[in-house]
């Protein structure tokens, strides 16, 4: 399977498991548009997704491409899966606090 297969099943397994818990918005968002810079997974206001699928990630990479693709508005989120592994939601911990403390602006 190449990667962009793996990567589009993992962010229809995401966006899948964000709509089992209640998100019903949540979908692939490349899909509609193909633009560089949307996020890989829609459907969580104030949320900027970076979806990982693999066995091997470069965190701060990933990282500071969900960072640059963000909206001003966004806090950006990497969510990152590998084989027979939970789901991970890797984040800033700044940003983590503005989401714990209710502060940050998000649907």
């Amino acid at each position: 399977m190449n990667s962009r297969e793996k990567g589009a099943r993992g962010e229809r397994a995401l966006a899948k498991k964000l709509r089992e818990h209640g998100y019903m918005e949540a979908r692939r968002g490349q899909q509609y548009s193909g633009a560089n810079g949307d996020p890989d997974v829609v459907g969580l206001p104030g949320i900027h997704i970076e979806c990982k699928y693999t066995e091997r990630l470069q965190l701060y990479d990933a990282m500071a491409q969900a960072e640059h693709d963000a909206r001003e508005d966004e806090i950006p989120v990497v969510i990152h899966k590998r084989n027979h592994c939970k789901w991970l939601a890797i984040m800033d911990l700044n940003n983590f606090i503005k989401l714990i403390k209710g502060e940050a602006d998000v649907g």
